[in-house]
């Protein structure tokens, strides 16, 4: 298996997770990331994908192991700050959701999630 192999199986997953596809994609995201785990980018899709068949704790691994990759990379502090939501950990989720917000305040999903999780005594900053 080669790094165009990996690459492959990223493209595979990238289309059917577009294509609403998400447990497919699973499987092509998760062979990419065991041939190339050390790539952000192939990481950070697979949470994306895990997220969206409901596998949370997964999910947050993979974003977790993204930004370890990438400390600068906004969708995985995104999708890290969603899954701490879920499992209950709104105040770890509250870091991640306002770094996301501070990189790309552009973007609503960012701003929204973190408005869930900010205390009303607790001003929103950023």
């Amino acid at each position: 298996m080669t790094m165009a192999d990996a690459y492959e199986a990223y493209q595979e997953g990238v289309r059917l997770l577009d294509g609403a596809n998400a447990h497919a994609a699973v499987v092509a995201l998760e062979r990419a990331r065991d041939l190339e785990p050390e790539k952000g980018s192939i990481r950070e899709t697979l949470g994306r994908a895990y997220f969206r068949t409901g596998r949370f704790s997964a999910a947050g691994e993979e974003f977790a192991k993204a930004l370890e990759l990438d400390p600068v990379n906004d969708y995985a502090h995104f999708g890290l700050g969603l899954c701490l939501i879920r499992a209950g950990e709104r105040d770890a989720a509250r870091g991640h959701l306002r770094l996301a917000t501070v990189m790309r305040p552009e973007i609503d999903a960012y701003r929204d999630a973190l408005a869930e999780v900010v205390t009303p005594d607790e001003p929103e900053r950023g």
